[in-house]
């Protein structure tokens, strides 16, 4: 049963020559009503632009949506710095920053751009932790001296500033056990996707999230769960029709995405649904879900809260 206010929004590719496109969406989305615009992170793929760069154009077009990686690579950005970026963007944008973050999953790409630590899973686990602390303590030192001293981050008699304009939500890309107990303890929310989480796993996950919460003296509901909603949004056009091939991937009607939302809210307690066309006219299933599913949607969970 969902617990929360749902929140609806859409992934913008940054692929490179695809600037327009971005644009477009991140109209639609903030014209329409919906609530989150995310963008993925992958620095190292020459055929992306860099996310950060990108979610600050798309902020400075936009009036009222939230934005977000979803989610970016810490091992490539030291977390001061990211805390400090951050912060600056929420100001700009008044406001409106949703700070997506992810260990990295592509490690040898990561090294070869000069990213690490790249040793065991227990290190890398190590230094997402740390940034998160570095992150939460900057925002919160308020122009006071603040030092961290970990084992992988370090930060020394550092002052801060601006400080965020709003407390922004941190939201993790994590899989593995620890980092979701960790997302429960530390995070606001949780982005997984379809192509990798299918729903049948996510009472685990949602047990290892509460595990974590409960350790940190947190109820369950200080923790949105979000999915990434991962295919092709069938507007009838025979472009949009297109099946993708991987695994994962939801295709149909709006009245099929309409009731496989309720379903994800209902049984598997999912309250935040981030729209990711992967083919066919990707604008047109973007306003399709802004106009016809979003609402829909919205009608229908705000009976069960």
């Amino acid at each position: 049963m969902i617990e929360q206010t749902p929140l609806l929004g859409i992934n913008v590719d940054p692929g490179i020559g695809r600037e327009e496109a971005a644009f477009a969406r991140a109209r639609i989305a903030d014209q329409s009503g919906l609530d989150l615009l995310t963008v993925m992170d992958h620095p190292y793929n020459p055929r992306l632009h860099e996310t950060w760069t990108l979610l600050t154009a798309l902020a400075l077009a936009t009036e009222r949506i939230h934005l977000g990686a979803n989610v970016l690579t810490t091992p490539l950005r030291p977390p001061a710095l990211l805390a400090k970026a951050a912060a600056t963007l929420d100001v700009l944008s008044g406001g409106r920053l949703e700070l997506g973050l992810g260990a990295g999953g592509y490690l040898d790409a990561i090294a070869g751009f000069g990213g690490g630590p790249q040793g065991s899973p227990a290190a890398r686990y190590t230094a997402f932790k740390e940034s998160l602390e570095i992150i939460r303590g900057l925002w919160a030192s308020a122009g006071s001296a603040f030092s961290y001293a970990g084992a992988v981050h370090q930060v020394t008699n550092a002052r801060f500033g601006p400080a965020p304009a709003h407390p922004i939500r941190i939201w993790t890309g994590a899989l593995g056990p620890r980092m979701l107990r960790l997302t429960g303890q530390q995070a606001d929310g949780l982005l997984v996707s379809s192509g990798y989480v299918a729903p049948e796993q996510l009472p685990e996950v949602n047990r290892l999230l509460d595990e974590g919460a409960a350790a940190a003296g947190r109820p369950p509901t200080a923790i949105r769960r979000g999915y990434n909603l991962m295919g092709v949004l069938d507007v009838g056009q025979s472009g949009a029709r297109v099946r993708p091939g991987r695994s994962g991937m939801i295709v149909g009607d709006a009245a099929t995405w309409i009731a496989l939302v309720e379903r994800l809210a209902r049984d598997y307690r999912q309250d935040t649904f981030i729209f990711w066309p992967v083919a066919g006219d990707e604008e047109q299933q973007v306003e399709a879900f802004a106009r016809e599913v979003a609402p829909a949607i919205r009608e229908r969970l705000s009976r069960r809260l």
